[in-house]
């Protein structure tokens, strides 16, 4: 446990980050869902509207540096790739 007031600042401010984090680490995982779940029923409208939003919040989570800005361009790629085979069948 944190002994000095600065040390404590620290350990609240990095509880609040973290729980911020996972929150939005959770919200891209429910959208990758979404985008494979309307890739695997075939339905290209809502397959788009899914992958916009998906590469939305990723954009996000990595301008946030939630996550990697790398790791966001590398799943909304293999996103892109899912969708659009879908749309060849």
């Amino acid at each position: 446990m944190p002994n000095t007031k600065s040390a404590k600042k620290r350990h609240r401010q990095s509880l609040q980050r973290r729980a911020k984090n996972r929150a939005v680490k959770s919200t891209l995982r429910t959208q990758i869902k979404k985008v494979l779940a309307a890739v695997t029923a075939q339905d290209t409208a809502a397959s788009d509207a899914a992958f916009r939003e998906a590469a939305k919040k990723l954009d996000r989570a990595a301008s946030a540096n939630v996550i990697h800005k790398n790791r966001a361009a590398r799943i909304k790629s293999r996103l892109s790739t899912r969708v659009k085979a879908a749309k060849q069948k």
